[in-house]
């Protein structure tokens, strides 16, 4: 709830009521296959002549399910609202996150942040399920689900990682350097100095990411005690992401329309971490 409220917040920016807003979406239609790239096309043509109106209404949308999530009697409406919302934002906000034009970066965002949403709705949908899941994200779909759900994502990060646009020696340097523009001078020098250190090493980086993304796909099948070291793993990658890749989402130089992928991310390996036994129906301790 409390990052939809604050995706309404970054939609209520001045800069949204542009024509800087379609601008954005218009931009994401490039590399796609033709049949994803024409609606995100007519859809950025549609706001550019109605930026005011849409915008408002895309912000008011995006306020009223974070209140939805965070009132009870409301919270699976505003879930299942949030999923479609998701998706379509996805497709005509975000160009499915770069992944079929061959540009996903996970250090960028990709699969893409709103996808992530999706994700979540569906992983924390409430349900009364007996407290004997092993973790939370499997009370609503059931372990088997949610570790596939688990290990998909962060396969699919591996891949994006090794993909030859993001491996290329000098891609990670300008990915970083570039973000430096329009950020406080304290986030700025993190920028630079991040993209003076990795240098031409983009190789070498994306090849520690993968791997991290590769262990902490398998540790949702791990003991207990391996299991919450992969968490605290995926939790540390995300926070570096976020921070240094993403540069907490671009919020600070102003023409963010959400937080970037970091959070999500985070937020997700929270609903995984490894629950204590509970009760079995006996009275027994379920093992994990």
């Amino acid at each position: 709830a409390a990052v939809w409220l604050l995706d309404a917040l970054l939609q209520y920016q001045p800069v949204m009521f542009s024509r800087t807003f379609a601008q954005m979406l218009a931009a994401t239609a490039a590399g796609n296959p033709g049949v994803i790239a024409r609606p995100i096309a007519w859809d950025a043509t549609l706001i550019e002549h109605h930026a005011v109106a849409l915008n408002a209404v895309f912000a008011t949308i995006q306020l009223l399910l974070g209140l939805g999530i965070a009132l009870r009697p409301l919270t699976r409406f505003a879930l299942a609202a949030s999923i479609v919302w998701s998706l379509a934002v996805w497709w005509l906000g975000e160009g499915l996150g770069g992944v079929l034009s061959g540009t996903a970066d996970p250090v960028s965002g990709a699969p893409g942040a709103v996808l992530l949403y999706a994700l979540l709705a569906v992983l924390l949908w409430p349900a009364d399920r007996p407290g004997t899941a092993p973790f939370t994200a499997a009370r609503a779909v059931g372990v088997h689900a949610a570790r596939g759900l688990w290990l998909a994502l962060w396969l699919s990060l591996a891949w994006f990682a090794l993909q030859p646009a993001n491996r290329a020696p000098l891609a990670l340097h300008d990915l970083l350097a570039g973000q430096a523009d329009g950020q406080p001078g304290w986030l700025a020098g993190i920028e630079n100095s991040a993209a003076a250190a990795v240098g031409g090493h983009g190789l070498t980086v994306s090849i520690v990411l993968a791997v991290a993304c590769v262990i902490v796909a398998a540790g949702v099948w791990l003991p207990r005690p391996a299991a919450r070291a992969t968490v605290l793993l995926a939790l540390v990658v995300a926070a570096v992401i976020w921070a240094v890749g993403q540069a907490f989402g671009m919020i600070l130089a102003g023409g963010a329309t959400d937080p970037n992928s970091g959070p999500l991310l985070a937020l997700l390996a929270l609903a995984y971490w490894p629950a204590r036994p509970g009760p079995a129906p006996d009275g027994r301790v379920a093992p994990c």
